[in-house]
């Protein structure tokens, strides 16, 4: 069904962060001329999150410098603002948000681009004060002051924004710990060879390891945190706690207006939902992954950029943008991690390289076809590793892990 709407028309976009806020600047740049109205539950505009683990800790950056636009931008481009603004509830039948101040905003288009949030550990002391979560700037600025000379930090999870905040954490002269209840670090979203590389790097820069640790609860004192303790019933202390143990998708608000939901909130190519005045793009959405032809929920800042491009081209009846190969990054001290791709399928790895230079590349194959590439300094190999990715152009395995043959080559 075809529900584009006129160059005049309202768009409300609910979530005001990388997807929401590049969906607003989206429909302006491509000519719409209607209404459009930006509703966040910060009191921030919106802002780039990634440099929250790194720039924002070590005092590199702060709310100005991470802006998506200029604060005057939203008013020379008529886009209404609802910052501290919180959506409640979505009236399909009449097309309207209502939110918790009670105002009911109309809307010809809706745009969900409200996020995901910290998954939350259900155990003893959670809700001890230093117990922290790192997905907004009050969650960098609050682990910012508890970070500093002699500090210690526990890293519960042992992800790419725990490992982000552990390095930042050493840069500032605090003691960090990784608690990860897998044998590896990044057991969940990377091959072995990458995990121990990167155990290996931040043990080189003084962050010790807790692997195959189950944790039982948070000690504390006067309601602040002062440890973290195991299951076996060990307790390491710790002046400040971060859990980083995965997101669950806001799509709460999607549920409860009854649109269809598979761990987000599901959309198609134009980024729209099972209603066809309602898009739903970023963390929050659960969309379709073409090249790997499966559905799929990212997170990431180019799939947020992707897919506001999707849902603003399909409310102005444009064309959408070709179908890109989902990709990711993630900066820790010296080093520069790409990945593109997703290792579905894959059967065999070749390693390209050298691991104990800090330079190399994982190429993730199915067959003859590269699915994936997980790259360390090593941008030549991200750029060509994408878009073998993305022409499916078979390769040769002993060509692709021999540094003499070049990537322009293997590509060729």
């Amino acid at each position: 069904m075809n529900a584009n709407v006129n160059q005049n028309a309202c768009v409300v976009i609910v979530g005001a962060g990388h997807a929401g806020g590049s969906a607003a600047a989206f429909l302006r740049q491509y000519g719409h001329e209607g209404r459009v109205v930006l509703i966040g539950d910060e009191p921030l505009l919106p802002y780039q999150r990634p440099p929250l683990s790194k720039a924002w800790l070590k005092g590199e950056a702060d709310a100005d410098s991470l802006a998506l636009k200029p604060a005057d931008w939203y008013a020379q481009n008529n886009v209404s603002l609802r910052l501290e603004g919180v959506a409640e509830r979505i009236n399909r039948a009449e097309k309207t948000v209502i939110l918790a101040s009670g105002e009911v905003i109309a809307y010809d288009a809706l745009i969900l681009a409200t996020g995901a949030r910290a998954r939350e550990l259900p155990i003893p002391g959670s809700d001890l004060a230093g117990v922290l979560a790192l997905r907004t700037a009050a969650d960098a600025e609050l682990l910012k002051h508890a970070l500093g000379p002699d500090k210690r930090l526990a890293v519960i999870g042992g992800g790419y924004v725990g490992l982000e905040a552990a390095a930042s954490a050493r840069a500032l002269g605090s003691h960090a710990m990784v608690i990860e209840r897998e044998s590896r670090v990044l057991a969940r979203v990377a091959c072995e060879t990458l995990s121990t590389f990167f155990q290996d790097y931040h043990r080189q820069h003084g962050v010790a390891f807790e692997l195959n640790a189950g944790v039982a609860g948070f000690e504390g004192r006067d309601g602040h945190v002062t440890g973290v303790r195991f299951t076996d019933g060990r307790v390491v202390a710790c002046d400040v706690a971060l859990v980083g143990v995965g997101a669950v998708p806001n799509d709460e608000l999607a549920k409860d207006a009854g649109l269809d939901t598979a761990n987000g909130v599901v959309v198609d190519l134009e980024a729209r939902t099972s209603d066809p005045s309602i898009f739903a793009i970023g963390d929050v959405a659960h969309r379709p992954l073409p090249l790997y032809e499966r559905q799929f929920r990212l997170e990431s800042v180019p799939n947020a950029l992707e897919q506001a491009k999707q849902a603003a081209s399909a409310i102005l009846g444009r064309p959408g943008p070709a179908p890109e190969v989902p990709w990711f990054w993630s900066d820790q001290y010296d080093l520069k991690l790409q990945i593109a791709g997703l290792p579905f399928e894959a059967d065999r790895q070749v390693v390209r390289g050298d691991v104990a230079v800090a330079k190399f590349a994982v190429f993730h194959l199915k067959g003859d076809l590269v699915r994936a590439v997980e790259a360390v300094n090593a941008p030549a190999e991200f750029m060509a590793g994408k878009q073998l990715i993305a022409k499916r152009a078979p390769v040769n395995a002993e060509k692709l892990a021999d540094t003499h043959v070049s990537m322009k080559e293997v590509a060729a």
